[in-house]
């Protein structure tokens, strides 16, 4: 980034001073903090010197700042496609630079009109897509710098927000999307996943300051810098430098692990009876970011710590969290990113003892996990009804991308239907889209859009392809380090024409890419992860299953992407000869492990 980029300042640096500040308390023995905490603890609440960045004429903004600025709901980016073209032109940096601005949506409900909102931000102020994301989120793609503040302001006014969509704080809260109506587990989970969205949010009022005042006449945001401003922001939850790293959370059911809650740092799974929810087995410590060069790193499944009830409200739950979450905040480690994640505290100290820590905060304890397993995913795709005489309508969207390419004009049928039948809509955990609340009549009216539009209804999506998605890795990612959402695609096609030409096409299982070891497609609890290990190459984990309740394990490493569907050829012929009655692919390898597949 070029230097005009950067504030000026002769001041020390917040590490420095941080620094500073503990060495009269600190032995020579106590770890570092990471140069994160000193950012947030300077920051004044996330402010930085955010507004005054924003303010000026340059393409990005200082690596300080572009980390607070993912608390906001944005990433920092640049085209990887262009660098040599940028090098060349002589754009300041080297590289042409842009934002990722990300909606959280809990739950992933979303109106017509808030989604007819975000089509129009992918066509004028980004790159002329949209990405629905495996958190149930929305991402706008190539925002520059000086249509930032308009972005995040226009999402705002359609009541939605990107504050605490990325960051060392909650994340988007997921859920179970199947809309269906008069049932009061999907109702409850629903309500859960927004009251907790609402009850662990940030409390700053750095977001509203910077984003949502003044004009967009480009004058200066009335904020002053961090050190000069005496806030009287306060985080009662947490505190002045957040938490040591992300903390995701979801809510599911056995019967619908939709949410995939075992990969979340604190997942809610429900425990019913009389169909109706009693309460909730609270799952702590999953987690899927690797490093791959640190062996201290590592992927990991949520452990069951208590069981929950719940009458009427959702307090008990709630309270849980908070308190997970406040653990995390005081013990987290905060010298070491790669691992500060709280699964990493959950195993270092041993879930009893993690167990009593939560207890100590909540003033009470707490009764043992009930005996439960999950047993279904329900993708809640094509036509189903929805239990009040209506149906919804699940439309696959291949690895979450929303555009109009050649002769499929996605973006401009889901224009069409925002504008002309304006159904309520859901967003998927596997980056589908879910349309509500149809009558007899809607069903011929939207699929009669899609098909116009050139858009493969999803009865025509092979099963193969329907189970898989992918990060975007490439060319926006600044982490991937080989292709994954371009890449997919060619590799669904291969697999296609081999497991039909085996008999096999109708199986169900999972198969996930992600362009880095950090697995934001979930590939590590999949029946086939596919995960990029260095430019071209991938290493492929087989034996997890759709369920998402078991990591899988390393197959083959370094395997070129032309090779991904040959090296599985064999497994896949063993599982066909091999497997037991209605056996799955996923438990089929699991049962057989590495050494006995075919290789």
């Amino acid at each position: 980034m070029s230097d005009k980029s950067k504030p000026k300042s002769t001041k020390p640096s917040p590490l420095d001073q941080l620094k500073a500040a503990k060495s009269k308390d600190s032995s020579d023995d106590e770890p570092k903090l990471s140069g994160a905490e000193g950012v947030k603890l300077n920051s004044n609440f996330l402010r930085g010197t955010i507004a005054e960045e924003l303010a000026d004429d340059s393409a990005g903004f200082s690596s300080d700042n572009g980390m607070l600025l993912k608390h906001h709901g944005s990433y920092q980016q640049d085209d990887r496609d262009r660098r040599a073209e940028a090098k060349k032109a002589g754009v300041p940096g080297g590289k042409y630079f842009s934002f990722m601005v990300r909606t959280a949506i809990p739950g992933g409900r979303i109106t017509s009109d808030q989604f007819l909102e975000h089509l129009k931000l992918g066509q004028t102020l980004g790159d002329g897509t949209l990405r629905l994301t495996t958190r149930q989120g929305i991402q706008l793609h190539g925002v520059l710098k000086s249509n930032l503040k308009a972005a995040i302001r226009r999402i705002n006014e359609v009541q939605l927000t990107t504050l605490a969509a990325c960051g060392d704080v909650r994340r988007n809260l997921m859920c179970n999307p199947a809309p269906y109506k008069n049932d009061p587990v999907y109702d409850k989970l629903q309500e859960l996943a927004e009251d907790l969205a609402a009850e662990l949010k940030p409390n700053t009022t750095a977001y509203h300051e910077i984003w949502l005042t003044d004009s967009e006449t480009g004058e200066k945001t009335n904020v002053a810098p961090a050190s000069e401003t005496k806030t009287k922001d306060t985080e009662p939850l947490y505190g002045k430098t957040y938490l040591p790293r992300k903390f995701k959370l979801g809510v599911a059911l056995p019967g619908d692990n939709s949410a995939d809650v075992y990969s979340q740092d604190v997942g809610f799974l429900a425990v019913c009876e009389d169909f109706d929810i009693v309460g909730y087995n609270v799952l702590v410590g999953g987690g899927f970011g690797v490093t791959p060069s640190a062996s201290k790193t590592y992927a990991a499944i949520a452990m069951p710590m208590a069981f929950i009830p719940v009458s009427d409200t959702n307090t008990p739950a709630i309270d849980v969290a908070k308190a997970v979450l406040k653990v995390q905040r005081d013990f987290g480690n905060r010298s070491d990113r790669k691992t500060a994640r709280l699964k990493y505290l959950v195993r270092n100290w041993g879930l009893e003892k993690f167990t009593k820590k939560v207890e100590e905060y909540l003033g009470h304890d707490l009764q043992a996990p009930r005996p439960m397993e999950v047993i279904d995913y329900n993708d809640a795709l094509g036509w189903n009804e929805q239990g009040d005489g209506r149906w919804f309508y699940g439309l696959f969207i291949e690895n979450g991308r929303i555009k109009d390419a050649g002769d499929v004009n996605l973006m401009t049928a889901l224009t069409e239907i925002c504008k002309t039948m304006a159904p309520p809509m859901r967003i998927t955990p596997h980056q589908n889209l879910i349309f509500c609340d149809l009558s007899d009549d809607d069903r011929e009216r939207l699929e009669g859009i899609l098909v116009h539009h050139g858009v493969v209804l999803t009865d025509d999506i092979s099963t193969t392809r329907r189970w898989s998605m992918a990060c975007p890795a490439l060319p926006m990612c600044g982490l991937a380090v080989t292709e994954s959402e371009r890449m997919l695609p060619t590799i669904m096609d291969e697999m296609e024409r081999e497991l039909t030409s085996l008999g096999l096409g109708d199986e169900v299982f999972t198969t996930r890419m992600t362009g880095c070891p950090n697995g934001c497609s979930r590939p590590y609890n999949a029946d086939i992860g596919l995960v990029g290990k260095t430019k071209g190459k991938y290493t492929i984990f087989l034996g997890g299953r759709r369920q998402g309740d078991r990591l899988n394990w390393v197959f083959k490493d370094l395997v070129p992407e032309d090779e991904v569907v040959s090296t599985l050829l064999p497994v896949f012929r063993q599982f066909r000869d091999d497997r037991q009655t209605n056996e799955t692919f996923g438990d089929f390898c699991h049962r057989l492990g590495k050494d006995a597949l075919a290789t």
